[in-house]
C-alpha cells in the first residue's frame, strides 16, 4: 500500500510547485507587458507593441498550461468518465496553434519592414528589451527544470525560450541600429526568431495530433511492453491491444490475454499490470480467455 501511495503522492506534489512556476511565470509576463505597452505608446515603437502583444499571447498560453494542470487530475463525474483530463489535449494542441499564429505574425510584420523600413529609437528598444530578457530568460529557466512533466508545460518552456531570444535578437537590432542607423536589421532578425519558434512548435504540433487522434503517446515503446507480457508464465498470446491517452501524461490500455490455464488468470494479470504500470501504463483492462474458447476469428473479437 505505501508504494501505491507513494506514487500518488509524487505527481500531486511536483504538480503543486509547478503551479507556483506558472503563476510566478504569469505575473512577472504581466507586469512586463504593461511596462512594454506604456513605452511603445510613449516612444511610438511598432516593435515595442508588437513585442507587447506577443507577450500577452505568452500570457494566455501560460495560463492555459495552468488550466491543463488542473484538469488533469480532475475525477470522474456523471457523463465525464475520465473527468475533463482529455481537454489537457486540447489546450496542448491550442498552445501550438497559438505558437503558430505568432509566428505568422512575426513574419508578416518583417517582411512589411523589410519592404519600408522605418526609423526607430535603438537605445530605447534595446532597455526596453533587456528587460524582457530577464523577464522571460527567468521564466524559461523556472520551466526548465520542469519541462518533461507533460506536453503543456513543454509548449510553454518554448514558447518562453522563443521569446528570450525574441528579446535578445531585439537587443541586438536595437544595439546595432542605434550605432549604424541599419534598420533592415531588425525585420531580418524578426525572421530569423521566427523560423526557430517554427521548428520548435512542429513537434509540439505533431505531438498534440498524435494524442488528439489516440495515437500511443511518444514515450510509450508497445514492442517491449507485449514482449514482457507475452513472456509472463501461462500467456500463450496478446491481442486486441488498443493503448491511447487519457490526458497529456496518463496512459490507457485494454488488451485479451490468451492463457494456458484460467485458474491462474487472477495472477497473470496481475503480472501484466505491474509490468505495465512500470512501463507507464496506469491504466489497463485486461480480458482473460483461453484457446480453445477461440478458435473460431469470427466469433472472437
Amino acid at each position: 500500500m505505501a508504494e501505491h501511495h507513494h506514487h500518488h503522492h509524487g505527481p500531486q506534489v511536483a504538480d503543486a510547485s509547478l503551479k507556483n512556476v506558472y503563476i510566478l511565470s504569469i505575473v512577472l509576463n504581466f507586469t512586463y507587458v504593461i511596462i512594454e505597452a506604456v513605452a511603445g505608446l510613449y516612444y511610438h515603437s511598432v516593435g515595442l507593441l508588437s513585442d507587447a502583444g506577443h507577450n500577452l499571447s505568452d500570457i494566455i498560453s501560460l495560463a492555459l498550461a495552468l488550466i491543463a494542470l488542473g484538469l488533469l487530475h480532475s475525477h470522474q463525474r456523471e457523463g465525464y468518465t475520465y473527468g475533463y483530463r482529455k481537454m489537457s489535449v486540447l489546450i496542448s494542441l491550442t498552445n501550438a496553434v497559438i505558437l503558430l499564429v505568432a509566428v505568422g505574425a512575426i513574419m508578416v510584420e518583417s517582411i512589411g519592414k523589410l519592404l519600408h523600413p522605418v526609423a526607430v529609437n535603438g537605445a530605447v528598444i534595446s532597455w526596453t528589451a533587456g528587460a524582457g530578457i530577464l523577464v522571460n530568460g527567468l521564466t524559461t529557466l523556472l520551466l526548465l527544470r520542469k519541462r518533461s512533466h507533460d506536453l503543456n508545460t513543454r509548449g510553454a518552456f518554448l514558447h518562453m525560450l522563443a521569446d528570450t531570444l525574441v528579446s535578445v535578437g531585439v537587443v541586438v537590432s536595437g544595439i546595432v541600429i542605434h550605432f549604424t542607423g541599419w534598420y533592415v536589421i531588425d525585420p531580418i532578425i524578426g525572421l530569423v526568431i521566427a523560423v526557430v519558434i517554427l521548428v520548435g512548435t512542429w513537434d509540439l504540433l505533431k505531438q498534440s495530433i498524435r494524442l488528439s487522434i489516440d495515437a500511443i503517446p511518444e514515450g510509450v515503446h508497445l514492442e517491449p511492453i507485449l514482449a514482457q507480457i507475452q513472456a509472463i508464465e501461462g500467456v500463450k498470446e496478446v491481442h486486441h491491444i488498443h493503448v491511447w491517452p487519457i490526458s497529456t501524461t496518463e496512459t490507457a490500455l485494454t488488451a485479451h490475454l490468451v492463457v494456458e490455464n484460467l485458474a491462474d488468470a487472477e495472477s497473470t494479470v496481475r503480472t501484466a499490470k505491474e509490468i505495465l504500470s512500470r512501463e507507464g501504463i496506469a491504466h489497463s483492462t485486461l480480458e482473460v480467455e483461453t484457446a480453445g474458447h477461440c478458435s473460431d476469428s469470427s466469433v472472437c473479437c
